[in-house]
């Protein structure tokens, strides 16, 4: 078992009052229109980051508040949409106004050190409402900062750096690219090493706008049998996944389904265990929706530096019934097809779609999102103190509405071994159902002592 989870902790966070940082030069003042795929409704929210740093010796002296200040201002002379502020326009149009106005900071010091985080930093988080101060006023969508960043130094050395982003403005690759580019103007850059491109235009829905493939993640579905996922009474709780139980899922398919991807074998896995856990009616449809980064589909590919919206929620349906009787081949087959269906124009449809729809969002009723992160470079982004002992998302969920979705995350556990941590989110009771149900897919092929049963429980809240 790992060590006591990290949510038990408490400490108390001192914030400066917030500020706009600015462009460190003059910008344009412009409208500069997001894609069709950028402005669809799933993506109107601010979604959490947050960064771990260990004191490094070499950096005495330096202030981490005041290096990442001074380089986001340099930073947003070249992404200076960043440092304006969205507009809606006709049909729901969204673009962004390069006012030059900003993006909120907040410098802050805890009374704590990163080594009582303990070793398994991963969401869910203690006090995150203190590292990451929802600024009043500043969460809306339209007219409100893109990026809110607070840096705070702990007393150890070490420091973390919480950020909010507006999702219409970027993905995690997209992100990824501009605090990289932080991290270098930090480290004594003039430029970033790869230049931001816009082209939103790109991804525009085509004219005449018509829609050529099937996209049952926009399915109208209405919720007859009542909300699956109650909001009250929710327990997040951690998993991890090594080499060991990745193998043991392995072992569970028929050998031509062996050299499945990890994500599909671990969505998979985690769509059967959730739907028994939340034991709906056995004729209610179920839905994965798959997070799938696009880029690679395009020929040409979408331009080096790009920092949009690039992928789609391409989603693989199934009853309840199907989903918990069938063996663990049948949802992992499901999701090889939804995710071998994602093309160039599987795209292109989409952002026609959005144009033809009025930019619906995807269907959320009996739905549960999975999005992979262990690529997008997060713990690799560098300030001047070296890469961090944790990077990616700060909790699960999307949005406003928790336990729809999970991301995949980079761990190292106790034991050194590299893997993924799945944060999951359900009520009560159904939790305990979903780790009765893991662990027995686990443990089918090999019986384990009940010690190596609890390992991939990380923390629980």
């Amino acid at each position: 078992m790992a060590p006591p989870p990290s949510t038990s902790l408490v400490f108390k966070v001192h914030r400066h009052e917030p500020e706009l940082v600015t462009p460190a030069k003059p910008t344009p003042h412009e409208f500069k229109p997001l894609s069709d795929i950028d402005d669809q409704e799933g993506l109107r929210f601010h979604i959490p980051v947050i960064q771990f740093y260990r004191c490094d010796p070499s950096m005495k002296g330096k202030d981490p508040a005041k290096v990442i200040r001074e380089a986001l201002a340099e930073t947003l002379v070249f992404y200076y949409p960043f440092a304006g502020r969205l507009r809606e326009g006709p049909d729901r149009k969204l673009m962004v106004e390069c006012t030059g106005e900003g993006v909120l900071f907040i410098e802050a010091d805890a009374d704590v050190s990163l080594q009582q985080f303990g070793d398994a930093l991963q969401p869910p988080f203690p006090c995150l409402e203190d590292l990451l101060f929802d600024v009043p006023g500043s969460t809306a969508v339209l007219n409100s900062p893109l990026l809110l960043i607070q840096v705070t130094r702990l007393n150890c050395g070490g420091f973390i750096f919480a950020l909010r982003l507006n999702h219409t403005i970027s993905d995690a690759p997209g992100l990824v690219q501009f605090m990289s580019a932080v991290g270098e103007m930090g480290r004594g850059a003039h430029a970033p090493s790869v230049l931001p491109v816009w082209e939103r235009q790109v991804l525009n829905a085509r004219n005449p706008p018509r829609v050529t493939c099937e996209h049952r993640e926009y399915d109208e579905v209405a919720d007859t049998k009542g909300t699956i996922i109650p909001l009250d009474d929710m327990v997040h709780q951690s998993f991890f996944f090594g080499p060991t139980e990745i193998s043991a899922l392995r072992s569970l398919v028929p050998p031509h389904l062996r050299q499945s991807s990890t994500f599909e074998i671990l969505t998979a896995c985690l769509w059967k265990c959730r739907t028994m856990a939340l034991r709906p009616d056995p004729k209610e449809e179920m839905r994965i929706i798959c997070i799938v980064n696009a880029r690679n589909k395009f020929n040409p590919p979408l331009p080096k530096g790009y920092y949009g919206n690039g992928f789609v929620f391409p989603v693989a349906v199934a009853t309840a019934r199907e989903l918990s009787r069938n063996p663990l081949s049948f949802a992992l087959e499901l999701i090889r097809k939804v995710k071998e269906s994602v093309s160039e124009e599987y795209v292109r449809s989409v952002a026609d779609l959005m144009v033809i729809k009025g930019r619906p969002h995807f269907t959320v009723v009996r739905s549960y999102l999975v999005s992979d992160v262990t690529r997008a470079g997060f713990g690799e982004v560098d300030f001047g103190w070296g890469q961090a002992a944790y990077g990616g998302p700060a909790k699960g969920g999307v949005g406003a509405i928790p336990g729809v979705a999970s991301f995949y995350i980079p761990f190292k556990n106790m034991k050194g071994e590299n893997g993924i941590v799945v944060p999951v989110c359900l009520p009560a009771q159904a939790m305990g159902v979903f780790v009765k149900e893991l662990s027995g897919m686990l443990q089918q092929q090999q019986p384990i002592s009940s010690a190596k049963k609890s390992l991939f429980i990380t923390s629980a809240l």
